[in-house]
């Protein structure tokens, strides 16, 4: 049985011998995900017969990713779809859901799924009492809008919530973009979410902090020096957590790390927050796994919480963050 029908007979939309092949696939938010997920759905043998985007970027995005569907307003999205893919920003999907609940454009039998990390099915309730089936379908991958996107899908874990009932739709749809499911319970959305961005948007944060105090430094090529360093530390966190720590901090060396403050104060004094944050987060990390010793670590978290004190951060002034280099 081809996949797209055996999730129409999940999802319960009828028989599978009176059942098109194919849903009929909205996408609501054509950008960096939901054009990458559509052009997965298509590839699965549904039907992305809409979708609706305001920039230009995302114009463009689903130019590429979707050709030939029609770019068109949210609600007639909506209505032409069997199944609805929000792919908004957070802070948007409950007023676009409720909005939609508000005109009458749900209907009962319909698919509609989410990609928020951080919300799971409660966001989605408008549209449940309008006979909508529910699901949160979140790619634990970034996207950047680059072409390879669409192949970083391959393989990507999806943290699912569903209804019990539901998880065989939420497992297929998964499955067929190509993903590997796994489930999250409401209630811990909001921490798998923290943990994601932490992981991931922190680290490009850092890698881009490491790179530019390089630059400064003199190193003219700082993704040549990081690239061999960086893939191993990851390889270490992941394989060893608390374990494959490295650095003066897991060795105690509170000389170092006040030099590292001194310097940073005067090369380079918007980082010195960021530092203290990190060095003082490893430093209790290194502590509760037993990495340091009580007296090793005592100095470090002396010095550290003495910082405001000794290196004062400059304010920013007119707008532009302080010691900008």
């Amino acid at each position: 049985m081809p996949a797209a029908r055996r999730t129409l007979r999940a999802a319960g939309l009828g028989p599978a011998d009176t059942a098109p092949a194919r849903l009929r696939v909205g996408i609501v938010g054509a950008g960096r995900v939901g054009a990458v997920l559509g052009a997965a759905l298509t590839a699965a043998g549904h039907d992305v017969v809409a979708a609706a985007g305001l920039s230009t970027a995302s114009a463009e995005r689903a130019a590429r990713l979707l050709p030939g569907v029609p770019l068109l307003p949210t609600d007639e999205v909506v209505t032409a779809a069997d199944l609805v893919v929000l792919a908004v920003p957070d802070d948007s999907l409950a007023g676009l859901v409720s909005g939609l609940a508000e005109t009458g454009i749900w209907r009962a039998g319909q698919l509609a799924f989410h990609t928020s990390g951080a919300h799971g099915l409660a966001v989605l309730a408008p549209a449940t009492r309008a006979g909508v089936l529910p699901l949160a379908l979140h790619p634990a991958m970034t996207f950047t809008g680059a072409p390879e996107d669409a192949d970083r899908l391959a393989g990507a874990p999806f943290g699912v919530t569903s209804a019990p009932e539901h998880r065989p739709v939420a497992e297929a749809l998964v499955l067929e973009m190509g993903g590997e499911p796994f489930f999250v319970a409401e209630a811990d959305r909001g921490l798998y979410h923290a943990a994601l961005v932490t992981g991931a948007n922190h680290l490009v944060t850092l890698v881009a902090e490491a790179a530019d105090l390089l630059r400064t430094a003199g190193v003219a090529e700082p993704g040549r020096v990081l690239a061999p360093l960086l893939t191993a530390a990851l390889d270490n966190g992941l394989r060893r957590g608390d374990r494959g720590l490295t650095g003066p901090v897991s060795r105690g060396d509170v000389g170092t790390v006040r030099r590292h403050l001194d310097t940073l104060a005067e090369r380079a004094p918007d980082s010195v927050a960021a530092y203290v944050a990190l060095a003082q987060r490893t430093t209790e990390r290194a502590l509760t796994s037993g990495r340091l010793k009580r007296h090793e670590g005592a100095p470090l978290v002396e010095l550290l919480e003495a910082v405001p004190a000794t290196h004062p951060v400059t304010p920013a002034v007119d707008g532009d963050p302080a010691g900008s280099r």
